[in-house]
Formats: C-alpha cells, structure tokens, sequence
C-alpha cells in the first residue's frame, strides 16, 4: 500500500512538473509540440480498421486505429519518423515506406494490423524511390511503382508467394495510378510523351497489355494533364474517374475504359475540383479549391446533381466518405488549428496532451503584376501598428499554393512581432491553369516579379518597414530565397532558405530521376541541352551580388534538394567573405521529429534578431 501511494505520489509530481513546463513554454513552440493526427484513411471491407499518422510521441509515426474497440496503436518507431503508409482493403495488412534517415530511398514493409513482426512486402523488388502504390481486396496481390536512376520507371504486379513481374517501363516519370475492384485492371499516369507536368493515362491488365489510352497533351501541342481519381468501388465495374484540364482548371469526369465513354460531369464551380467515389458507387464526394479556401459537396451521379456539404469557412486538407454516408474531414485555419472533423458532428480523432494555441486571422489582399492579379496572404501582430519587420515566406513546389489553413511556422513569427506574407505566385495551383503552367523556361525568375510587385505593395502601404524585409522559404520557396537575394539585391534585407535549390546545375544531376524529369519541362531540356536557361535560373549565378545576410538550413540525406549543390553556394558565400550561417542535419527533405523541427525554427528567429534592428522580440 506504501509503495502504491508512493508511485502514485511520483506520478502526480512529475504530471506537476510536465504542467508547469507547458505553463512557461511560448505560444509558438506549444504549436509544434502539440498532438496532432492526420486524416484516417480506413480499410474498404473492413472500415473499422483505420491507420492515421500523428506526433504524439514527438516524432511522426503511423497509428493503427480499430474504431470497433477504441483501441489505437504505434505501428512504426524509427529515429527519423515514418509517414508513408497503406492500409491493405482487408484491413489485415499495414503497408510502410521503409528509407534510410529521409532519403526516400527504400523498400516497402508491412505489419499485421493487430501487431507483430515487419516483414518484406515485396520481396524481389531492390530498394528504388517509391513511383505510387495499390493493394488488392484479395489480400495477396499488390502493384509496386519503383523509380531509380538506371531504370527509369517501373512497375510490378507482386502477388505473395510468387516472384514479381514487370508490368510496365519507361525512361520518363509514370506512377501507379489504381487497381480497379476487382483487380482486372491497373490505372497508370505516365509522362512517355517528354512532359512531366502533364501526365496521360494508360490502363493495363495484370499481364502487362494495355487496354485504353487517354491523353491529352496532343503530342504536345497541347499541355494538358489527366490525374486518376480512382476505379469505381463496384466489381466488374469499367468505369474510372480521372481528373482533367481541358476548361483550364481541374475538373472530374467518369472514363468507361472498357467502351471509351467519358461523362463530363460540367460542374460550374470556378477553381480546381477533386473527387473521390462514395463507398456504394452512387455520388462522388467533391473538394473544390478556390482562392486559397476550399469546400466540400456531394454529386449524385443518378440525378446529376450537386449539393453542397457544410464545413467552417478555411481549408479542407483531405476528406473522405465512410460507408454509412457521413464524410469525415481534416480541416483548419489560419487562426484555428487543424482538427478531424465528421459530418456526424464533432472531432473524429482528439490526440489527448497538450493544446495548440491558435494564432491571428488571414486578410486577403490582390496585387495588380506583370502576369495578371496576385493573390496573397497577410498576418500581422494583433494590436500593434505598422511598418513591421515583415517576412515574406514563399511556399514550395512549386506547384502548391499557400492557403488559409494553419501553420506554426508563419504564427511563430507573428508571435514575435513580424507581419507575414504568403504569396501564391504564377505556378501556383487554385488559381487556373495558365497560372499554374505559367513558369516555362524563365524559372525562378516569373515568381520573383509577382513577389517584388507584392513586396511594393507591402512598403507602400506602410505594412512593411523597407529596411527590415526578410525573404525566406523551403524547398522551392528556398530556391526563391536565394534567387532572389541575388537576382533582388537591394530588395531584402536577410534570407533564410530550407533546403534550397542553390546550383540548379549540380542540383539536376544530384536529384532523383523524378524531379530530373519535371526539371527537363520546365526548363525545356537538360543543362547540357539549354545552359542559358540553366544559368540564368540558377541562384549560383547571382551569388556574388547577394548583400543580405544569407542562412541556409539543409539535410544531409536530401534527395530533392541534394547538400553537394547546397555546399557549391556556400562555398561562393565564403570565398569572398560574405555573412551567412549554415546549419545541417541528419535527415532528408525536412525533419519528421518535433524537436529538431522547433530547433531549426529557433535558429531561424535568432538570426533575424541578430541582424535585424528593431525587432519587438516575442510577445
């Protein structure tokens, strides 16, 4: 009994102690530290059985979920965290992405749902960067997209038990699109025709023949991409829905691959559309991105109608449908954290801990530019009045698009007196396609001419104080940091770039086979085939006339942004004596653990405060 209430007495000393730590620590790190999960994906004959990914215990991991009993587990523990996972439609099977320390280089695993030893998901295939991924209803059959440097693309039909069979190849990007059903026919989305912006589509049997082609780049003449949505949740059912460009925006329609039959579902909402099948084949549940806010509704494919679904004004991340008809959803704000909600009513998944403190509201804001209107997104300190030190952050991509969803690391600013500003530049999604394929051959470059039109209007408005403007972003957006500062010297006062592209030529050899593929459309060929436009995309370039004070953050096992191009840059940057801190660490494309991702925000705030005069500091 002593014991007893010893233990007890300990345990409530140390929950005291935890309570008085989260009691001191700032707003801006109780952002990064707080559980959060992601929207459950959920097994199609057997949707009790649920797999989602959360930071509960400060690295992101998947988690099984039987909603039946309540009970949740930890599937993977790994140093560097884990997010790439499936759960096979029988929900027996847990499928995971196992790299080595965020190079994305792998091969795939899997767990029994209930628990137990991993074992090889599909043995005979060597490790390669994963090109998508579709599990069969028979519990034995996958198909397994595989990238490499030497092969191209290819794609197996693993069946266990036997070895796998190369189903498809190609030198050019592609990716496992679905399996239908019943597992007669296998979706692709391919880029054979030299466009990796614009995919076409072919389907396969398991033995490797086609059965229909769709394409819509017109041997390039036209640049229009299709997108596979998914086969229709019906065995013996043709039909596919894929999605198109062909009124300059994304829209759905439905493919009868077996007969060629396409059904435009024409619907008339302005920005791009996704779809996905209700679990009985009879609508298709409906996510419309709009202006940097989205929304849901549900077609009916019998009576051809739509109709809308309610949801809080923000940014829906992912939604899906559950057989009983109610569509659970993963929504946010800018001011309101990301929570999992249901048409049911209520949060679906609550992780217990910590709460995330929100943060202060978007105001949206158009900028007349050189390609038309700018959309873009300010926060700014409650209560205080400009000019503020002002930090433009630049999203990646950069085919993505800043949006009015919730965000730690832009609040973490606004936390310490600055204003912030997102801006959606030509190459932006939501905003049509000819902004979106706007970048062609001038990279880099068409983006910093809508950023400077943005940035005048900031000072000009009196927002930003023109002396204290930092330029900062990662991936993509830390390309157009570093571009920038060199290509807009006098426009900045410091840069803070995450693992950036800084030698667009060493880059493109570094990289993997994928993102060499979309570098070859941008810029229209390789650098030995377009040198000029290499070199004048190329922060490289411009490195001498950068004046700011440059940090550069990047990880070491980086197969995107890879370190060698990285170190080229700084090497320039010391050669001739130039301020500038860089921080490396052992992980790929970012950071999966909490720690290391609040270390990395620290530095960035203590390098603005260094070089920054007039900085209010945190609140």
């Amino acid at each position: 009994m002593t014991e007893s209430n010893g233990s007890a007495a300990r345990d409530q000393h140390e929950q005291a102690v935890q309570a008085g730590r989260q009691e001191r620590m700032p707003d801006w790190e109780k952002r990064f530290r707080a559980p959060r999960v992601s929207l459950p994906d959920w097994a199609e004959d057997a949707p009790d059985r649920s797999l989602f990914v959360s930071n509960a215990t400060g690295t992101y991991e998947l988690y099984a979920w039987d909603r039946s009993t309540g009970e949740q587990r930890q599937v993977t523990d790994r140093p560097n965290g884990t997010t790439d996972g499936v759960l096979s439609p029988d929900g027996a099977w847990i499928w995971w992405f196992d790299d080595k320390d965020g190079d994305e280089f792998g091969v795939w695993r899997r767990q029994p749902f209930a628990g137990g030893a991993d074992e090889p998901a599909a043995e005979g295939l060597e490790a390669s960067y994963p090109a998508g991924l579709a599990l069969g209803r028979d519990g034995r059959t996958a198909v397994v997209g595989r990238s490499t440097d030497e092969d191209g693309t290819t794609i197996h039909l693993v069946r266990t038990g036997e070895e796998p069979v190369q189903i498809y190849r190609h030198r050019e990007s592609a990716g496992v699109g679905d399996l239908s059903h019943d597992g007669s026919l296998i979706a692709v989305e391919h880029t054979e025709h030299g466009d990796a912006m614009h995919s076409a589509l072919r389907v396969l049997r398991p033995d490797g023949t086609a059965v229909a082609d769709l394409d819509d780049t017109e041997g390039g003449t036209r640049e229009l991409g299709l997108e596979v949505l998914g086969f229709a949740p019906v065995d013996g059912d043709t039909r596919l829905l894929i999605g198109h460009q062909r009124r300059g925006r994304w829209e759905p329609l439905v493919w009868d691959v077996a007969t060629g039959e396409e059904t435009d579902l024409a619907l008339e909402l302005p920005g791009d559309v996704s779809a996905e099948w209700y679990p009985d084949g009879s609508g298709l549940l409906i996510a419309h991105s709009f202006e940097a806010r989205s929304e849901l509704f549900r077609y009916d494919l019998a009576g051809r109608t739509l109709s809308e679904i309610p949801t809080p004004k923000g940014t829906v991340s992912g939604a899906t449908a559950r057989p009983d008809g109610s569509v659970e959803f993963l929504w946010s704000s800018s001011a309101e954290p990301s929570a999992v909600r249901s048409t049911t009513g209520g949060v679906v998944l609550d992780p217990p801990g910590m709460k995330s403190p929100g943060s202060v509201p978007v105001e949206d804001v158009w900028v007349e530019g050189p390609g038309g209107r700018i959309h873009a997104l300010v926060q700014k300190p409650q209560g205080a009045t400009g000019p503020f030190p002002t930090v433009f952050d630049i999203h990646g991509g950069p085919t993505w698009h800043d949006s009015d969803s919730f965000a730690a690391g832009p609040a973490a600013w606004v936390d310490h007196g600055y204003a912030v500003i997102r801006v959606n530049y030509r190459g932006s999604t939501g905003y049509g396609r000819a902004w979106t394929d706007a970048l062609k051959h001038r990279v880099g470059l068409i983006e910093l001419e809508d950023i400077a039109a943005v940035r005048e209007w900031a000072v000009t408005s009196g927002l930003a104080d023109p002396e204290r403007l930092i330029l900062t972003g990662g991936s993509w957006g830390g390309y157009l940091t570093l571009l920038g500062l060199g290509v807009q010297p006098d426009a900045w006062t410091l840069g803070i770039a995450a693992v950036p592209v800084a030698d667009y030529v060493t880059a493109y050899h570094d990289e993997m086979e994928a993102l060499k593929a979309m570098d070859r459309t941008l810029l229209g060929g390789t650098p030995e085939e377009v040198p000029d436009r290499f070199e004048a995309s190329s922060p490289l370039t411009y490195v001498d006339r950068v004046k700011a004070p440059v940090y550069i953050s990047a990880g070491v096992n980086d197969p995107r942004c890879p370190i060698r191009q990285i170190e080229n840059y700084v090497k320039r940057l010391e050669a001739r004596g130039a301020v500038h801190e860089v921080y490396r660490y052992d992980a790929g494309h970012g950071s999966l653990v909490v720690d290391e991702r609040i270390k990395q925000v620290r530095l960035e705030l203590e390098f603005a405060e260094r070089h920054l005069k007039g900085v209010p500091g945190a609140q």
